[in-house]
């Protein structure tokens, strides 16, 4: 009842939205862009249609209510962000398939120790933060919560329990902050910065400042999580067992990937100046590499991806992030992006750090009842506006809001490793929400001081 009341609500208040904004004098395609825009939140945010089906409103409204061309909306889907991430998908599932992600958690284990408790959490947290900025942070949880829980079955310690569920998911989440493909919102943001700014945004420049981020802010949180935990007795990291040919040769082709995508461009021009291949971007890096794997034999008769794997990725999400892309250019196309500029040119008048504080604080807060990726949509066409008619890169702003999006550890309906770790029934609620309050205004100030200093 109450999704089909979402569904009717939608439209009723977008026609609202524009009757009120065309009696104020809103020209006639700013005012129904709008509209879409807000039909299109209200969908996302109340989940009235499965958020990809509702990412398609964009590319049906936005032509025929004369906002932008069909084949400009179209061209959405066919950006070179969606490439790299479809890529991105394809290379974790095989990552997956072979079980090196696995192996590489356990040796992450057995380098930070386990003889303590704070040694144990940060082991833990390491191992999730560095797998989630390859693959999904919900499969790194899921991988990371039954090897944490056999080792705390051996010990009966409460706080450790909290601290060691908690500081998986959190840094899951984390971790995704590291790299463009960790989570959503990054990919967001390049997409979106790319259609208003004209620019491509490179992987190396997105980890010039996301790592920093991940290793600054991790240690803190396991220090956080881990305060008056003491154990009386010694425990013992699973064993790893010996190499298997599937998982070094996923991991070599995985490591060139990275290799490729970190010296694209950097340094002294990267590869692609040195072997003459400006044309080449990371999603070619991306597509070569899934095609290697479908080529590489994995040892055992097969290869080390195929496409009943492949064909497992989210689909949806590629959905969301061209419908996210649509909007943008509708909001150009139609001259709102201007308008929203002049709009908000209050905000320029507050000294710039604060604004990041207030901004980041802001997007945490708002992700723990939102979903991180609709919210990224919505924000990014909007911050790249307020920081052009300030005067400044868009990423100022768009970068610090990206981040934040994947720091909600507050609630258990935040982020899927919130709900996984809650799901466990080994943590309460209030344990989460108080955890999670301190690490998340703690996240915040981080990312809001490592971009002034690096971005400003």
């Amino acid at each position: 009842m109450s999704r089909s009341l979402f569904i009717l609500s939608g439209p009723i208040l977008s026609a609202g939205f524009y009757w009120l904004l065309s009696s104020l004098g809103m020209a006639y395609l700013p005012a129904v862009t709008a509209a879409i825009t807000l039909l299109t939140v209200i969908w996302w945010i109340t989940e009235a249609l499965p958020i990809p089906a509702t990412s398609l409103v964009p590319f049906v409204l936005l032509p025929l209510f004369g906002v932008a061309d069909h084949k400009l909306v179209a061209s959405s889907l066919g950006s070179h962000v969606i490439l790299l991430l479809m890529g991105a998908f394809m290379l974790s599932k095989a990552l997956e398939k072979s079980g090196a992600h696995e192996r590489l958690a356990l040796y992450m284990l057995r380098i930070v120790g386990v003889s303590s408790g704070r040694r144990l959490v940060l082991g833990f947290m390491l191992a999730a933060g560095l797998l989630s900025m390859w693959i999904s942070n919900t499969a790194t949880t899921l991988m990371m919560l039954p090897i944490a829980l056999a080792i705390l079955s051996r010990v009966d310690n409460h706080r450790l329990r909290v601290a060691l569920i908690l500081g998986i998911a959190y840094a899951a989440s984390l971790g995704g902050v590291g790299s463009p493909l960790g989570t959503p919102p990054n990919v967001i943001f390049m997409g979106i910065y790319e259609e208003v700014t004209g620019r491509e945004f490179s992987f190396a420049s997105w980890m010039k400042i996301g790592l920093p981020v991940v290793l600054i802010t991790l240690p803190l949180m396991a220090l956080w999580l881990t305060r008056g935990i003491h154990l009386h007795k010694s425990l013992e990291a699973p064993e790893v067992g010996a190499w298997r040919p599937e998982e070094v040769r996923t991991l070599v082709v995985f490591g060139v990937a990275i290799l490729l995508w970190v010296t694209r461009n950097e340094p002294f021009g990267g590869w692609s100046t040195l072997l003459g291949v400006a044309d080449a971007g990371d999603s070619t890096v991306a597509l070569a590499a899934v095609v290697l794997m479908f080529v590489v034999p994995d040892g055992k008769g097969g290869r080390l991806l195929d496409w009943q794997t492949a064909e497992r990725i989210p689909w949806g999400m590629l959905l969301l992030f061209a419908g996210g892309i649509a909007i943008a250019k509708g909001f150009a196309a139609s001259g709102l992006s201007d308008m929203m500029g002049e709009g908000l040119t209050f905000l320029t008048a507050l000294p710039l750090w604060l604004m990041l504080v207030l901004l980041c604080l802001s997007v945490t807060f708002l992700t723990e009842i939102t979903s991180n990726t609709a919210t990224a949509t919505l924000l990014m066409p909007i911050l790249a506006v307020v920081a052009s008619s300030a005067g400044f890169d868009p990423m100022v702003l768009m970068i610090p809001a990206a981040m934040c999006a994947s720091c909600a550890f507050m609630l258990p309906v935040a982020t899927a490793p919130n709900a996984i770790a809650y799901g466990t029934g080994k943590i309460r609620i209030q344990e989460m929400v108080r955890e999670g309050a301190m690490l998340s205004v703690l996240a915040s100030l981080i990312i809001a001081g490592v971009c002034w200093v690096m971005l400003v």
